[in-house]
């Protein structure tokens, strides 16, 4: 009679095989997820979006503002209040050319619930897309307008408000969160004061980091031209 310990076990040996082919099946998974997770998303392609920053562009003037904002961010809703009809002036007037980021913050993103934060900045973008820096301009000021807290807006209130800032065909693109990657990706790209912080609201004048005080005629006009 042959020893039993000298017998292949080949089923040890099939479960074996089996585990090894589910561990790299896990982590052939994680590996897409993770790529999935942190690969770049791509600008909105549109003549008023540049498609290296993602700046939406409103104006020709010959100096420069750029305003960062999360439309969730109470402190972005207070600098459109006091800012915003100063800079309304600058480009109605065509003394600057506005460019506006439009960012969702992912701690923001996920206090609403409803990851407003990132839902009505693709909206903005858009916008944009369908009819131009002017018009996403016009959105943002609405959207602003509204003070949005708790759950923000929904996508029917950000739709028909982009009805009424000139884009009517963006409801899809609305409901789909079309940009909703880009705008949270875009939270990676925010300028930092001297200090190395980030956050919003920032604002750039002909490229140089502004330290908001609440003062606009320091922190702004006199700063131009």
């Amino acid at each position: 009679m042959a020893a039993a310990g000298n017998k292949t076990n080949w089923f040890a040996i099939w479960v074996s095989v089996a585990v090894v082919v589910v561990l790299v099946g896990v982590g052939a998974l994680v590996w897409w997820m993770n790529s999935s997770a942190t690969s770049p998303a791509a600008a909105p392609e549109s003549a008023a979006v540049e498609s290296e920053t993602g700046a939406i562009i409103v104006g020709d003037g010959p100096d420069e503002v750029e305003v960062w904002a999360d439309f969730y961010c109470p402190h972005c809703q207070d600098f459109e209040d006091l800012y915003g009809p100063a800079i309304s002036e600058l480009v109605d007037s065509g003394e600057i050319t506005l460019r506006l980021q439009p960012v969702a913050l992912a701690s923001l993103n996920a206090a609403s619930g409803t990851q407003f934060s990132a839902r009505s900045a693709s909206a903005m973008y858009c916008v944009a897309e369908e009819a131009g820096g002017q018009a996403a301009y016009d959105f943002m000021t609405s959207v602003f307008a509204l003070h949005p807290t708790g759950q923000g807006l929904t996508n029917e209130k950000l739709t028909q408000l982009a009805e009424d800032a000139g884009a009517p065909d963006a409801g899809d693109c609305i409901a789909d969160q079309t940009h909703a990657k880009f705008a949270l990706s875009q939270a990676e790209n925010l300028p930092a004061n001297d200090q190395g912080q980030a956050g919003t609201p920032s604002m750039l004048v002909n490229g140089e980091y502004v330290t908001i005080t609440g003062d606009v005629a320091a922190d702004l006009t006199d700063r131009l031209g």
